[in-house]
């Protein structure tokens, strides 16, 4: 089915540090000269892919088969500034061309793990990957990236269930699943280009019936091993609070089986051989994930900095991640030096779930600081944190709205949600 473009109506998207004036992007040109296609193609033989985060096609065309990215640039030694050094200033308004290669590129890893998942509920291998490591990227559509599989990860869920849901279809029954992998660069060429060596864990969104589940397990809980020096927060009364996050999220992150180890033990466990292997090399980790992966990227990212105390930079680059933490967590993830770029549609609701924030989205206000919503008593307040529902945003903010686009088709919660759609805004932004 061929694509059809109107070339002479251009998306606008309007900007925030300049009000008076719009970037006009025309959304279905599928050139552009500061990219170029990724060396991708697709395995005509795979089954369809079928996710409940995949309900609705967004878009006419493939992304896998269409996604851009940077030219061949050396990065050299900027490229600690692409991975978030100094925050990304400068760098997301207009958003950078090398910035989006790179935002496109780990983009593509979360792809293929989706493409790698067996979702097929009638299958016995249901929850598990399609595909072995060494040919995974290149039988999900990515080719030639330089990368080589060095681990497959799980997460596995910490929900006790009666003994008659083992009686129950695999989707819900299904405890323990393939969630992503831990990808090194090995390519010289790409090394040198990229300026480092390069680890890569990528983690796909919700699959299964009890990681759905746990994603609606909202309130907030301890986080384990934390630093046990607690954040204070400067509202004058001598108030502390410690580090806190989403109960589903943690439950995924560190709960196992006695067959299946928790995939915290195994991020654990693959970073510290890696480290041991090349730690005396520039190195990069980035962790990338979209929806729920985007949610357990930014744990997975503060466990590792909290483990090794002399980890490489660690860089999460989420896609449509919930909220994940309070503002003790973010203080901590800012205290250790972990970097994160949250890309988020404007119109995707899952970016404003769970709980809620009280707190203003001020550059001007200290991000340690309490901050009183007009009109609500202190008292009041304080009642409402007790609640465990109080989250923080962590890190930067890449805004994307699907609505400025008319190429992306069925406008709904599904698809303003779907990887494909924010790949697609990313490219044309």
């Amino acid at each position: 089915m061929s694509l059809s473009v109107k070339p002479a109506t251009p998306c606008t998207f309007p900007t925030t540090t300049r009000p008076a004036k719009h970037v006009s992007v025309r959304c279905c040109t599928l050139t552009q000269t500061a990219v170029r296609p990724l060396k991708m193609s697709l395995d005509t033989h795979q089954p369809a892919v079928k996710s409940w985060e995949h309900l609705l096609d967004p878009l006419d065309y493939d992304p896998m088969a269409s996604l851009f990215t940077s030219r061949a640039v050396k990065l050299g030694n900027k490229w600690k500034e692409y991975l978030g050094v100094k925050n990304w200033e400068g760098l997301l308004d207009p958003l950078d061309e090398n910035l989006r290669g790179e935002i496109l590129r780990y983009g593509s890893f979360v792809e293929a793990a989706y493409r790698s998942f067996n979702f097929d509920s009638s299958s016995s291998s249901y929850g598990a990957c399609r595909y072995p490591k060494s040919t995974l990227l290149a039988r999900s559509g990515l080719h030639q990236t330089g990368y080589r599989l060095t681990r497959h990860l799980r997460a596995t869920s910490g929900i006790r269930l009666p003994r008659w849901v083992e009686m129950a279809p695999n989707w819900v029954a299904t405890k323990s699943s393939w969630i992503g992998y831990v990808a090194v660069c090995q390519d010289k060429e790409e090394i040198a280009r990229l300026g480092r060596r390069d680890v890569v864990i990528a983690l796909r969104g919700t699959a299964t019936g009890l990681e759905w589940l746990e994603n609606f397990r909202a309130t907030l809980t301890p986080v384990p091993n934390a630093d046990t020096k607690p954040t204070h927060h400067d509202d004058g009364d001598g108030d502390y609070s410690e580090p806190m996050v989403e109960t589903g999220f943690l439950s995924l992150y560190t709960s196992g089986t006695d067959e299946v180890p928790s995939l915290q033990e195994m991020v654990r466990e693959e970073i510290s051989r890696l480290l041991q292997t090349y730690g005396d090399q520039p190195l990069s980790l980035t962790i990338t994930g979209h929806s729920l992966g985007a949610a357990l990227a930014t744990l997975t990212a503060y466990d590792i900095k909290t483990t090794f105390k002399r980890a490489p930079m660690v860089t999460v680059m989420s896609f449509g991640g919930p909220r994940v933490g309070n503002r003790s967590f973010r203080c901590q993830l800012e205290k250790q030096g972990t970097k994160v770029l949250r890309i988020v549609n404007s119109d995707d609701l899952i970016t404003k779930v769970p709980g809620f924030v009280l707190e203003e989205e001020d550059a001007d206000v200290p991000k340690d600081q309490n901050v009183y919503v007009a009109g609500l008593p202190s008292w009041i307040q304080k009642r409402v944190e007790d609640t465990q529902w109080v989250y923080a945003e962590v890190g930067r903010e890449l805004k994307l709205r699907s609505r400025s686009c008319p190429y992306l088709k069925n406008i709904n919660v599904a698809t303003c949600h779907d990887l494909k759609t924010y790949l697609h805004l990313v490219n044309y932004s």
